[in-house]
C-alpha cells in the first residue's frame, strides 16, 4: 500500500503524473486514487451523513491553503513526515474526511500545489509532510483547508463554525477551542457535534509504514 519513502526530487507534476511523497500512484485529480491503496477496514463509510455543506470545493483550494496559514509548495515537504487520523461525527453519525484537502488546482483541473498539511483519500489519514522540521500543525488548519467550521456559513448548520463542537484525542476530552488541537504522529483525532458517537473511537490502526 502506502509506504514511506520519500523522493527527494518530488514536484507536484511528477505527483500528478507518477507518484507522492508517501508512495501512493497519483491520479488526476488525486481524488481518483484507485480503491487498493486504501484497506475498506479504513475507509469512512460509504454512507456517512450530514454531506449537504462538508464537501470540497478544489476550485478554492489554493485560498484556503493560505487562508490556513500555509504554503502552496511545489513538492511534498521532507523533514518532517507523519500522520494523524481524523473521525468527524454528527450526532453520533460519521462525516466523510473528504479526498484531497491541502490541494491547489488550476483552470483544467489539474493539482499545481501542495501544503503540508494534506489529505490524498477519504480514510480520514491526514498526512503531514513539511518542507520544515519543528512546526506545529492545528486540527484548526485542516478545517480552514477544508472549508468548514471557519464562521463562513451563517444558517446555523453544524458545518458553518465551532459551536456546539467538541475534540477528543485518543479518546480524551480536550478542553479550549477545538481549532487549537495540535496533530502529533498517529493521534486518534475525533471532531464530535451534538451527541457524541458510542463507541467513542479512541485509537486508529494506520497502515503498515504510515
Amino acid at each position: 500500500m502506502l509506504n514511506k519513502r520519500l523522493a527527494t526530487a518530488l514536484t507536484v507534476s511528477a505527483l500528478v503524473a507518477g507518484t507522492t511523497a508517501c508512495g501512493a500512484p497519483a491520479q488526476t485529480p488525486p481524488s481518483q486514487t484507485p480503491p487498493s491503496q486504501s484497506s475498506p477496514s479504513q475507509t469512512s463509510p460509504a454512507t456517512a451523513t450530514g454531506a449537504a455543506g462538508w464537501a470540497l470545493d478544489p476550485a478554492a483550494g489554493g485560498a484556503r491553503i493560505k487562508a490556513a496559514g500555509l504554503e502552496i509548495l511545489n513538492a511534498e515537504g521532507t523533514a518532517e513526515h507523519y500522520h494523524a487520523h481524523l473521525d468527524v461525527f454528527v450526532d453520533g453519525k460519521p462525516i466523510t474526511v473528504p479526498a484531497d484537502i491541502g490541494f491547489s488546482f488550476g483552470a483544467g483541473g489539474q493539482a499545481n500545489g501542495i501544503s503540508a498539511l494534506h489529505t490524498h483519500d477519504t480514510t480520514g489519514i491526514i498526512h503531514i509532510e513539511a518542507p520544515t522540521s519543528g512546526v506545529k500543525y492545528s486540527l484548526g488548519q485542516v478545517l480552514r483547508e477544508w472549508g468548514v467550521l471557519d464562521g463562513s456559513d451563517t444558517t446555523g448548520a453544524p458545518h458553518g463554525g465551532t459551536g456546539g463542537w467538541s475534540v477528543y484525542v485518543n479518546g480524551s476530552k480536550q478542553d479550549g477551542p477545538v481549532t487549537d488541537v495540535v496533530l502529533k504522529a498517529h493521534d486518534e483525532v475525533v471532531l464530535s457535534f451534538g451527541a457524541a458517537p458510542s463507541p467513542l473511537p479512541g485509537t486508529y490502526t494506520f497502515p503498515a509504514g504510515l
